[in-house]
């Protein structure tokens, strides 16, 4: 990983804004792996990476029990809780599959997924109380 940034946000909306800022730097085909605790803000990160797609946020919830939840914007945004899995329950859902096509991939709680691609963007949300959240962002290595 390369070109990692931090950004410290202070509500649920800054953080779903940090999501739509990359939203714009990436393509078709890009896989984001979210880790952080429970609470520490990946689904409004994601809310805001599909508004930056181009998909309705208020469609955008925790797919803790779907599994996968499909947004269709300009680009689709295929969004993945692996929070009640295994990890070996995980090489299970064909996430290979599904990263081999020309959506984005969002995958919370990533930490679960043994097999990530390498060439990844790597967000790591911390909360630090209240609001506030600590957020790193590191883009895909070529």
């Amino acid at each position: 990983m390369n070109d990692a940034q931090t950004i410290v946000t202070h509500s649920e909306e800054e953080t779903s804004a940090a999501g739509e800022r990359l939203a714009g730097r990436i393509s078709p085909g890009d896989v984001v792996l979210l880790y952080g605790d429970l609470g520490a803000g990946k689904t409004a990160f994601v809310r805001g990476l599909a508004r930056g797609l181009g998909a309705s946020p208020d469609d955008v919830s925790s797919p803790t029990f779907t599994l996968v939840q499909e947004y269709h914007g300009r680009v689709t945004l295929q969004h993945v809780d692996l929070y009640r899995l295994k990890e070996i329950e995980v090489g299970d859902l064909g996430l290979d599959e599904l990263t081999s096509g020309r959506a984005v991939v969002a995958v919370e709680w990533a930490d679960r997924w043994s097999d990530a691609p390498e060439r990844a963007w790597v967000v790591r949300l911390l909360s630090e109380g209240e609001d506030q959240r600590r957020i790193s962002i590191a883009c895909p290595s070529a």
